[in-house]
């Protein structure tokens, strides 16, 4: 087997992973993922018990058990530029020998829950609601790195928001684990997540600088492919769904719906919802 040189799979002083800080018995195969680092502690506060708090850069890591589970919670920051980095360091944790740098002959499959806000792009979406992503579609470039393989469903809608878009690039559409959907998101509103590389302009929003496209927020809310339409937009689904895909690990985005941009509302009490969907998600991963 190929050995993996140490410019592409950087370790640590302390035998941990480069960018995570993380050892591979530092995390459990139920991982909870969430952007904001001061989230980790809203996770793991309902917790029986911590026995790993690591901290690096956004990356923050909690791993504990909860009512007899073993669960991973960390944070990743915004975007999927970071999706990229935990995903890779993920997988190399669980699936690369750190001393002999080879891939190991036996696969693990994690499984990786991602708690996260969002806001509405269609006004039948409410306020406080749970959304699960079935299907994501990412207007970033990350894919544009990778071999992904999307079937032909998801090539048409990738294709037809570029068109709509007049993208130099083609975004990419793929879609969240059906065994995690089943078990966790059974009751939650499915739904359709675009993925957008910033939270301003890219998302219709508009301050001092300007937007290029004043009907994008628009253009988003009447997407069409047959019955596919986009329900709601964030900045790290599509990039979790892709690596998932690529390395083999079983991936959910469930979204707390905080907002409603065609309605122009927030929803008042936020953080229950949050707290809401993170007790589900402990109770059913």
């Amino acid at each position: 087997m190929a050995v993996i040189p140490e410019s592409e799979l950087i370790i640590n002083a302390d035998g941990s992973v480069y960018h995570l800080n993380l050892l591979p018995e530092h995390i459990s195969d139920k991982i909870i993922t969430v952007g904001d680092p001061d989230r980790v502690a809203r996770v793991s506060r309902h917790f029986d018990e911590i026995e790993v708090q690591i901290a690096k850069r956004e990356f923050v890591t909690h791993t504990g058990y909860y009512k007899g589970k073993r669960i991973t919670v960390i944070s990743t920051g915004m975007g999927t530029d970071n999706i990229d980095i935990l995903m890779n360091e993920l997988d190399a944790l669980v699936n690369i020998d750190f001393t002999s740098r080879e891939v190991n002959e036996e696969k693990i499959k994690l499984k990786i829950v991602r708690v996260g806000t969002s806001g509405a792009l269609q006004d039948d979406v409410p306020l406080g609601s749970h959304l699960a992503s079935h299907y994501a579609v990412g207007i970033d470039t990350l894919m544009e790195f990778y071999p992904l393989e999307q079937s032909e469903n998801e090539q048409s809608i990738a294709e037809a928001l570029q068109k709509e878009l007049g993208l130099s690039f083609k975004p990419y559409c793929v879609n969240g684990s059906q065994e995690l959907i089943q078990q966790i998101a059974f009751d939650m509103i499915p739904g359709n997540t675009l993925t957008c590389p910033g939270f301003y302009a890219p998302q219709g929003r508009v301050l001092r600088a300007g937007l290029k496209n004043p009907q994008l927020l628009q253009t988003y809310n009447q997407f069409r492919v047959c019955d596919f339409k986009l329900t709601n937009f964030e900045m790290e689904t599509a990039g979790y769904y892709s690596m998932g895909r690529l390395l083999g690990h079983e991936m959910l985005s469930l979204n707390a719906i905080v907002a409603n941009r065609v309605t122009q509302k927030f929803a008042e009490n936020a953080d229950a919802v949050v707290d809401d969907l993170i007790l589900k998600v402990l109770d059913r991963i």
